[in-house]
C-alpha cells in the first residue's frame, strides 16, 4: 500500500500498529515453525536414506535369488507356481498430523499370521531357491511400505517448508517493512498537522491579543 493512498489519521495509525503488532507475532511463530520442520526434516531424510539403503540391498539380494531360482526351474512351472497368491494382504491409510503437516502412515494387514502362507505354491516341482527369493522379498516388504511412507512425508515436509519460507519472508520483507514506512509516514503527518494547528491557535491568540489592546486604546 502506498503511502499517498494512506488516511494520515489516529484511527488509521492505531490500525496500522495493531497490524504491525500482529505481523511480527506472526513472523516469529512462522521462523520457529520453519525451524522446527527442517529439524524434523533432516531426521526424516536422514533415517529414509538408512531405510532406502536397507531396501535397496534386499532388493538385489532377491533379484539374485531370483535369478538362481530361474536357472534351476523351466519358465512355465516358474510362471505357473507365481500365477496366484495364497496370502491376501490389505494396506490401511490413516494420517497423523506433524507441525501442520498431514503426514500418511501406512498399516499392513495379511489375512493369516502363518509365515507360510507367503509361498503360493506346492513343494514337489519348485526349488528350495525360489522359497529364498520368495522370503527374501517377504522380509522386505514392511520396509519397503515402510519406505514409501517416509518419502512421502519427506515431500510433504519439504512442501510446507517452502510455503513457511515464503510466508516468512512475505512478513519480513514486506509486509512488516510496508507497516513500518505507513506508520512513519502517518506519524510525521500528524506532527505537522499538530505543528500547524499550533501555528494557528498562535496566531488566534495574538490577533485576540492585538485586537484587546486596541479596544482597551479606545
Amino acid at each position: 500500500m502506498a503511502s499517498s493512498q494512506i488516511i494520515p489519521t489516529r484511527m488509521e495509525l492505531s490500525r496500522i500498529k495493531d497490524k504491525l503488532a500482529v505481523a511480527r507475532k506472526g513472523h516469529k511463530l512462522l521462523k520457529d515453525k520453519r525451524d522446527e520442520l527442517m529439524r524434523q526434516f533432516l531426521i526424516m531424510v536422514r533415517e529414509n536414506m538408512e531405510l532406502r539403503k536397507h531396501v535397496e540391498e534386499g532388493i538385489r539380494q532377491a533379484n539374485i535369488n531370483f535369478v538362481v531360482a530361474k536357472a534351476g526351474m523351466d519358465a512355465e512351472t516358474l510362471n505357473t507356481a507365481l500365477m496366484a497368491a495364497k496370502q491376501k494382504v490389505t494396506l490401511g491409510v490413516s494420517t497423523k498430523n506433524v507441525m501442520s503437516v498431514n503426514i500418511p502412515v501406512f498399516d499392513v494387514k495379511t489375512k493369516t499370521a502363518s509365515e507360510a502362507d507367503i509361498y503360493s505354491y506346492g513343494y514337489a516341482f519348485t526349488s528350495s531357491d525360489l522359497d529364498g527369493a520368495i522370503k527374501s522379498l517377504a522380509d522386505i516388504r514392511d520396509d519397503m511400505i515402510l519406505l514409501a511412507e517416509k518419502e512421502k512425508a519427506c515431500k510433504l515436509m519439504a512442501a510446507e517448508i517452502e510455503k513457511t519460507r515464503r510466508r516468512v519472508n512475505a512478513l519480513e520483507h514486506v509486509i512488516i517493512p510496508e507497516a513500518q514506512k505507513n506508520i512513519k509516514y502517518i506519524s510525521m503527518k500528524l506532527e505537522e498537522t499538530a505543528r500547524d494547528n499550533t501555528i494557528r491557535l498562535i496566531k488566534v491568540k495574538d490577533m485576540v491579543l492585538e485586537d484587546a489592546h486596541h479596544y482597551s486604546e479606545r
